[in-house]
């Protein structure tokens, strides 16, 4: 039986551990018998002295944030607090600038589902854990760049969260293949009693974009053994315009001269039109700005003691989410409004449903929703037991309004649901930890160990069949109205004769004309395209650490996967961390990963409008291994391999000032991206362009002559990613009170070093490289007075470039300045549980510079831009805690 004496002290120093805040002062070790260390833990972190200890990284062994042999950020829950954000996703961004995410008005699922970096990797090669367990991935596939597909990191609530801790550096070795730029451990609050009410309003200067943010949190006891902590979230926003008038050479909404042959006399009947037929902006045909969203989640998390060997646990979440954004604007006559000859001759377009065009509105509802249960403790050989099984689920529907399905002409509804994509995971895992005395050691070594097996599935579901539909408009001359040779048939000559102006001879007749196949902007997905790919795996790993002398630790760990679809691999990593004095020590890695593309990945198909050259165009995305593809020379996806390197020096001093560098390097083998954009074309003087599009019609696509481009993902090329994050902490009492700074720093540059394809452009090859800032920084101040605290936050963003000219030997080239933006908050305490705040986010109005490349079309900032593009944004925050 596990001593009295020593549960106690497991009991004291999870307390010490929950306690524990930023790291001014030196390491607190407590032996397996020593209560008076373990008392001066918990009176040191009391104190607010005490360093924040991790046990991401390091497999059940906690330890202090600078003994760690990873970098390691711990972000506690007044820290999370501190941030006006109710994103999660963006939470991170502001306090870890390794992380990176950005709002893309105009991204089809990205609309609702942002993609996230760590360390210049997307978001499906770092690893997302909750109290340590996987966290399952979201639905969507990113179209384009990475195609990353990641969980969904906006579903968990912050208000859910006690402590987050993100692991700069890669953990395949011991996490699983996720986890090749690092892992992020969201830490689920464990009160059993009191909680917490916030309520948060906002708006941007320019007076859209109202939020507001209803959150709260509440702990149980469950007898005298157990807790349960419920905590919930709602969220609604609304959406933002920073766009100007549609004006292009081809088309302009303020110059009548533009305007179709059946168009208005003037601007205002011309606008006016527009505006009720379509659900746009009173001011703008194409409104870029944020999208509107709503949001509900409810996370729940429990435990009970059922005795000192045996302890049972379960979390869980529900979360439904819907978002609304809009696509480009439809111009008459723009390829999509065109005449079509109806079945009595006369003609008709999309114009007498939309006199002034139309903006395709595209709505997803996302819902979301896991399950873990699990049993730990400990046997009385000491060994440590953990076994578990979870369930997670995620799933987007979309809607397509305010649009069309040009083939089927005057039959044509304009609201339809395209489909749904769906991503299911099951997982059961069971992890071991033991220690062993060995004399030569100046710790037990701690042996790790554990097995999982995970069947995960991908599924697209099919669409209402009018959002896929080739309509009777899907080929030339549906109504056999005209003769090879130009003539008329009996059909032609009798609705001639009926008074219709058909003309055969002429190649421009309404009665030739070929429409596009599904509703405009995002077609459905139909039998040909649904399905359900789905695969499993087994996993199982080793892990060893111990304090080899009073000043060395290491650790190593091995892992073993395999998959159904892609085989097995071994991978492995040795880390150490060395203390050259009480207050320096330095710190290094070594480390191989391996990531299996995902069942969602293989088998996701979509065909949306993209601008590869800087107008929109219908652009079909295809499996890598599937027919369509590999009939335009793709080949089927491989495993991703990466090898990681790191080196850190941690210093920590009495005066308070403490200070973490860790330098890295990421090498990824057969990355996979998307190629750049094939461009597509029925005529056949085109080259190349008209091969893609036999080879499309070759492989049974349907609506093929609609298509402008396609493209595939692919193992396209080996990249090395470099970097550097610099983290310092300095705090001090004074006479007005008490002031802390921290400042964090990342550098990161990526390079392609071996392109094996060949399918990357100039200009995505010199974009993927420049195209982000290498430079990323805030710097956050804070100080206490009485029952005042002010904070103030600057969030730097260095400089990078962008291209145009996508088969050019010399490119266009646009550099965008560094920029920066403050936030400012002052809270006041009014009594013991409510407290009041208010401030701002980037208090100067600072907007980043307007985009010279894929821009227009009524935007003036790139939509893919890490700097914000909103302006700046006040709010007010009443919260209790209670």
């Amino acid at each position: 039986m596990i001593k009295e004496k020593k549960l106690s002290r497991s009991i004291k120093y999870a307390l010490a551990l929950s306690c524990a805040s930023i790291a001014f002062t030196g390491q607190v070790w407590a032996d397996e018998e020593d209560d008076a260390a373990v008392e001066a833990a918990i009176a040191a972190a009391a104190a607010g002295k005490i360093e924040k200890m991790v046990v991401t990284g390091s497999r059940g062994a906690a330890r202090s944030v600078k003994d760690s042999p990873v970098p390691v950020d711990v972000i506690a829950d007044d820290e999370l607090k501190s941030v006006s954000f109710s994103d999660t996703n963006d939470i991170l961004k502001t306090l870890v600038p390794s992380f990176s995410v950005n709002r893309e008005p105009l991204s089809d699922g990205g609309t609702f589902i942002r993609p996230a970096t760590l360390r210049g990797m997307d978001t499906d090669k770092t690893l997302v854990l909750v109290n340590g367990k996987r966290r399952h991935r979201a639905a969507l596939v990113q179209i384009g760049g990475s195609g990353s597909q990641g969980p969904d990191i906006s579903t968990i609530p912050s208000s859910a969260l006690k402590t987050v801790e993100v692991l700069r550096d890669g953990a395949a070795a011991q996490y699983g293949s996720d986890a090749i730029a690092g892992v992020i451990n969201f830490q689920l609050k464990d009160n059993t009693e009191g909680g917490s009410f916030t309520a948060d309003w906002g708006q941007f200067y320019e007076g859209d974009g109202e939020a507001l943010t209803l959150s709260g949190n509440k702990g149980f006891a469950l007898g005298d053994n157990g807790f349960l902590s419920i905590s919930a979230e709602y969220s609604d926003s609304d959406p933002t315009v920073r766009a100007q008038q549609y004006c292009e050479s081809y088309f302009c909404v303020t110059d009548p001269s533009t305007y179709p042959a059946e168009g208005f006399g003037s601007y205002e009947d011309y606008a006016q039109n527009w505006q009720s037929a379509s659900m746009t902006s009173k001011k703008y045909v194409q409104p870029w700005g944020q999208p509107s969203s709503e949001s509900t989640a409810i996370f729940y998390n429990a435990g009970y003691t059922v005795s000192e060997k045996l302890e049972l646990y379960s979390f869980g979440s529900y979360t439904d989410k819907s978002a609304s954004g809009l696509f480009f604007y439809r111009y008459p006559h723009n390829g999509t409004i065109e005449n079509v000859r109806l079945q009595d001759g006369s003609t008709w377009s999309a114009m007498e449903i939309f006199p002034g065009g139309f903006t395709p509105q595209f709505s997803g509802d996302v819902t979301d929703y896991s399950a873990v249960v699990g049993a730990k403790g400990m046997l009385d050989n000491g060994l440590s037991y953990d076994v578990s099984g979870r369930y997670g689920s995620d799933k987007i529907e979309y809607t397509m309004e305010n649009t069309i399905n040009p083939s089927m002409g005057d039959a044509t509804p304009t609201l339809f649901h395209p489909g749904a994509l769906i991503n299911k995971e099951k997982q059961v895992q069971a992890d071991f930890t033991m220690d062993f005395d060995v004399s030569a050691f100046a710790s037990p070594l701690l042996f790790a160990f554990g097995a999982s097996y995970m069947d995960e599935s991908y599924e697209l579901e099919g669409g209402d069949e009018a959002s896929y539909e080739a309509g009777t408009y899907s080929v030339s001359d549906p109504w056999g109205f005209c003769n090879a040779d130009g003539t008329a048939t009996d059909a032609g000559l009798g609705v001639i004769a009926n008074g219709s102006t058909l003309n055969c001879a002429d190649a421009s007749d309404p009665v030739y004309r070929v429409m596009g196949v599904g509703s405009n902007g995002f077609p459905g997905y139909s039998p040909m395209y649904s399905g359900k790919y789905s695969r499993d795996s087994y996993a199982a790993y080793v892990d060893f650490s111990a304090d080899v002398t009073e000043k060395l630790f290491l650790q190593t760990a091995f892992r073993w996967e395999d998959y159904s679809d892609f085989g097995s691999e071994l991978v492995g990593k040795i880390a150490g961390n060395y203390r050259i004095t009480d207050k320096f020590g330095v710190r290094a890695s070594y480390g191989t990963g391996f990531r299996a593309p995902t069942p969602g990945q293989q088998g996701t198909t979509n065909v949306s409008t993209r601008l590869p050259n800087g107008l929109p165009v219908a652009t079909g995305l295809f499996p890598a291994g599937g027919p369509i593809a590999a009939a335009l020379g793709a080949s089927p996806l491989k495993p991703e391999k990466s090898t990681n390197y790191t080196l850190g020096f941690t210093a920590d001093f009495d005066s308070g000032l403490g200070m973490t560098l860790d330098f890295y390097r990421i090498d990824l083998k057969d990355r996979m991206y998307a190629i750049s954009t094939m461009d597509v074309s029925a005529d056949p003087t085109t080259g190349s362009d008209y091969d893609n599009y036999l080879a499309l019609v070759d492989a049974g696509v349907a609506g093929a002559e609609s298509i402008g481009g396609v493209f595939y993902f692919q193992n396209m090329f080996d990249t090395r990613t470099t970097g550097m994050d610099f983290v310092t902490n300095y705090g001090f009492d004074n006479p007005l009170g008490y002031t802390s700074f921290t400042m964090s720093a990342n550098y990161n540059k990526q390079e392609i070093t071996d392109d094996k394809t060949g399918a990357f452009n100039h200009e995505d090859s010199f974009d993927f490289e420049n195209g982000l800032p290498k430079w990323r920084g805030v710097l956050t101040a804070n100080h206490t007075f009485g029952d005042f605290t002010l904070t103030a936050r600057a969030n730097y963003y260095g400089s990078y470039t962008n291209s145009d000219g996508a088969n050019a030997e010399v490119l266009d080239k646009q550099t965008f300045g560094e920029e920066v933006l403050f936030d400012l908050e002052v809270s006041y305490q009014i009594t013991d549980m409510i407290k009041l705040t208010v401030g701002g986010r980037n208090i100067f109005d600072n907007y980043p510079d307007k985009g010279q490349f894929e821009t227009g079309q009524g935007r003036i900032y790139r939509s893919d831009s890490v700097v914000d593009w909103n302006g700046g944004y006040y709010f007010t925050r009443v919260s209790m805690d209670f």
